[in-house]
Order: structure tokens, then C-alpha cells, then sequence
């Protein structure tokens, strides 16, 4: 069995023709999104590098609690952004200037005010952000990323700046909190080369390390786990996996560290 996780291309209409090296979009399209595949031994964790030439839309996602209580099962979406690469301005936004109520939302989200209300966050490479559930959000111009998710396709649309797509507005607000994002919690500034936990729960934990991991984070992955390789080309299970893919390892043993190369940790945790 491959190490290396299959990638899909997934075209979005704020992607880009053009994506940063080693990937490539096909003759006239416009790629916005690269998945792996989640594995069987990692069904939860989702990982993508996203691309935007446009905004995306203003959007939501439930927690696992709501999804239960509508019985469709655990399809909550937590996800994080570590931001690659910025074009000069480039912003992220993400809750609310100031709280704001469910009526005014809705009358917001349907005039498309909603955009100036949300707090835009200005963006360079190394920048970190969690963004839990119920957390109304969108990606800016310009960026480059890499999202690491709960496997979940349950995605809101509140606002989409005229394109014809569908909204979801009954359900997004039904999950939407009218809150100011909290800056101080969630987001981290992370050196190129530091070793630095991102997350650390309860839904999965990431962590960036520079060369082999310490005792420490080693400790955090005894089982599976996704190593997404930064500089430096990595080995799983003898297979040599570079910057722009991402590889299962059964165990911590499996993956040979370039010895100063830059990688990301991944796995889920049990819920």
C-alpha cells in the first residue's frame, strides 16, 4: 500500500489557472482546492491546499452535536488554516466586527452588508488560525493555504457576492454565532522553522516540527498518523514524499525526517 494519499483537484470558481509548484491546474481550469484522500486508518481528517484568485463565499459550519441532534450523524466541521503564502493585503475574514443578532444577520446576509461586518483579518505566511464551529467565515483574495478538517462536507452558505450558487440560509443561521472572533485564542504566529504544537484537541492535533519530532510531540502520535512535509522531502515507509504532498504513516517509526526539514503532524483523536 502507497504512503502517499491520492490528490483530487477540485475545481472552485475563485480558484486559480495558475498554482504554485509541484502542482499544476489542467488547460482551462481553474483549481481552487487539492484534497487527499482521507485513509481508512484516518477517516476523520481531511487535508487540502487552497488556492484563491477570488473570495469565497461568506459561510458556516454545525458542530458535532448539532448534526447528531438533527440525526444525520457526527459531521461536524472544525477546521484550521496555516497560511503558505499572502499576495499584499490579503485577508482572511472571520466573525464579527461587533456581536450582532440573528435578524440582523439574516437581513445582513441577504443584502450582502454582511461582508463589511465581518472582521478581516490581514494575513502573511505563517500565520495560524482555528476556526471552530458556528464560526461564520470566508477566505480572501490572494491566499494560499493549507486546511486541516474534520471530514465533513456540510458547508452554509450565507453570502456569495452574486454568484450563482446555492445559499443555505435557514440552515446557516441556525448554527451561526453573531460573535467577535477571539483573536487571542485562536490564532498563533508560527516561525518558518519552529517547532510549535498548533492544535491540540479534543477533535485532532497538528503540530509543526522542524526535523525529527521531540519526545514531547512524539508522545502525541502513537498510533496513525499524516505527515504533510513542508521543506524537505520526508520518508514513509521508504517512500519519499516532498513539499505539496501528504503521506499516512502507521506509527511515528515509519517516517524517516529530512534533518532539517519542515513538516506538519496530524491524526485525530478519539471522540
Amino acid at each position: 500500500m502507497n504512503a502517499a494519499l491520492p490528490i483530487r483537484q477540485v475545481e472552485k470558481p475563485w480558484g486559480k489557472d495558475v498554482l504554485p509548484a509541484p502542482f499544476k491546474a489542467p488547460e482551462g481550469k481553474r483549481i481552487g482546492e487539492i484534497w487527499f484522500e482521507p485513509p481508512a486508518a484516518l477517516p476523520d481528517l481531511l487535508v487540502k491546499y487552497i488556492f484563491t484568485s477570488e473570495k469565497l463565499s461568506v459561510q458556516v459550519h454545525p458542530s458535532d452535536a448539532q448534526t447528531l441532534a438533527k440525526g444525520i450523524g457526527r459531521q461536524g466541521k472544525e477546521e484550521c488554516w496555516f497560511i503558505l503564502a499572502a499576495e499584499p493585503g490579503a485577508t482572511l475574514g472571520i466573525g464579527f466586527n461587533a456581536p450582532i443578532s440573528e435578524e440582523d444577520m439574516r437581513e445582513a446576509a441577504l443584502d450582502g452588508s454582511i461582508e463589511g461586518m465581518m472582521t478581516w483579518h490581514e494575513v502573511v505566511p505563517g500565520d495560524f488560525f482555528y476556526i471552530p464551529a458556528n464560526t461564520v467565515h470566508a477566505i480572501g483574495i490572494g491566499v494560499s493555504l493549507i486546511e486541516v478538517q474534520q471530514n465533513s462536507d456540510i458547508t452554509y452558505r450565507l453570502y456569495d457576492y452574486g454568484r450563482p450558487r446555492e445559499l443555505h440560509l435557514e440552515e446557516g443561521m441556525a448554527v451561526s454565532k453573531g460573535e467577535v472572533y477571539d483573536l487571542a485564542k485562536w490564532h498563533k504566529r508560527v516561525a518558518a522553522h519552529a517547532t510549535e504544537t498548533l492544535v491540540d484537541g479534543p477533535l485532532f492535533l497538528l503540530d509543526q516540527v522542524e526535523g525529527r519530532p521531540s519526545a514531547e510531540i512524539a508522545g502525541r502520535y502513537p498510533d496513525a498518523l499524516l505527515v504533510i512535509p513542508r521543506e524537505g522531502t520526508v520518508r514513509v515507509a521508504g517512500e519519499a514524499i516532498g513539499p505539496g504532498g501528504c503521506g499516512l504513516a502507521a506509527a511515528l517509526e515509519d517516517v524517516e525526517f529530512a534533518e532539517n526539514g519542515v513538516c506538519l503532524l496530524a491524526r485525530a483523536c478519539a471522540v
